[in-house]
């Protein structure tokens, strides 16, 4: 009767057991990945653009001179001429601080020497007839030139205390107000030339050969009605910043009004030179460490070619090398293309409808 009920218990347990491992066998057939399907992606036919050789940069328009007004004296202000906004010539003194003390150190040192020179006249008259040292004579003589200096320096500290315009040019605003208590570091107003403005703007080095003193460049000012003046450059930073590789450029605006310290867009170049090359919207280009890559495809499969990037655009980069004229180029996708994977094209795309939808 033991022996019949052990039978009972393991029947069932048997079934239960061969039927769980039947339907693992089910879920695990039915989860076994099926093989990879080709990318879906959208691509344009490579062909040669007409090149807009003109390279846009961010530049910042700055007076002809510009300067600002410092005293070089400590003190309190006693006279200020400031006329804010208005034009002064080169001289007009715009500024005193207080000399007084300065001024009486003056007339004492200038008294000195009245003193000390009629004394030089008396030993000369004496040295003629050997009535004094020679000795006598030379500190005396000596005397005369040390309170000379001594004048020299004085009246150099007076002018000190005067802030005088360097230039032709025009007043800023008033920093501070008569009686105020001023040093050298204080700042009483600027000064600028406006007779000739300059625009400094800089590039990437790349397109260094671009620039050269003496050529025009174009110059948005008004970004509303997109006016631009031209601009002839006048110098160039031979040395390229070493944080960002650009190069400092300096050009003389020819009229326009605009006022120093705004932000413009110059472009550099020729438009419409005729050339042309094979561009790709910047989407495509796969950077590595050395190189950059870009996905094409041959024979109904993905396969990544190196190439070299020339001129860049806002949207666009020329290829100089690696792709040819009726290149299939991958638009979409990229980052899901393998190497020699296979693919399934979706769309063709111009290079002009690839920007519009990026």
């Amino acid at each position: 009767m033991h022996l019949n009920f052990v039978r009972v218990l393991l029947v069932p347990g048997f079934v239960l057991t061969l039927l769980i491992s039947c339907r693992t066998k089910k879920v695990t057939a039915n989860s076994k990945p099926k093989a990879d399907g080709p990318v879906v992606v959208d691509v344009m036919v490579a062909s040669l653009q007409k090149v807009n050789n003109t390279v846009q940069a961010s530049g910042t328009v700055i007076a002809s001179e510009n300067v600002d007004l410092h005293p070089d004296a400590t003190g309190l202000l006693t006279y200020l001429n400031i006329p804010e906004g208005k034009f002064v010539r080169a001289g007009t003194v715009l500024a005193r601080v207080n000399s007084a003390d300065l001024v009486a150190q003056l007339e004492k040192s200038r008294a000195q020497l009245d003193l000390a020179q009629k004394n030089v006249d008396r030993l000369h008259k004496l040295l003629e007839v050997n009535g004094v040292n020679a000795s006598d004579y030379d500190a005396a003589v000596n005397q005369v030139e040390s309170t000379r200096a001594d004048i020299d320096y004085t009246q150099a500290l007076i002018d000190k205390t005067v802030v005088r315009a360097p230039f032709d040019g025009t007043i800023g605003l008033r920093q501070v107000s008569p009686g105020a208590y001023v040093t050298p570091a204080t700042v009483l107003a600027t000064l600028q030339q406006l007779g000739k403005l300059k625009v400094d703007f800089t590039i990437p080095e790349e397109y260094g050969n671009l620039v050269h003193v003496g050529n025009a460049v174009d110059v948005e000012i008004d970004a509303s009605s997109h006016a631009r003046q031209k601009a002839t450059i006048i110098a160039i930073e031979p040395q390229a910043n070493e944080a960002t590789r650009n190069l400092s450029v300096r050009a003389v605006l020819e009229g326009g009004e605009v006022n120093p310290g705004a932000f413009v867009k110059v472009f550099i170049g020729a438009e419409g030179s005729g050339r042309e090359a094979i561009m790709v919207p910047t989407s495509t280009i796969i950077p590595n460490d050395i190189t950059s890559d870009v996905v094409v495809i041959k024979q109904g499969r993905s396969q990544f070619v190196d190439v070299t990037t020339g001129l860049r655009q806002a949207n666009n980069v020329e290829i100089t090398k690696g792709l040819q004229p009726g290149d299939t180029v991958v638009l979409t996708g990229v980052l899901f293309a393998r190497p020699n994977g296979p693919v399934k094209i979706r769309k063709v795309e111009t290079l002009q409808e690839a920007n519009r939808n990026n």
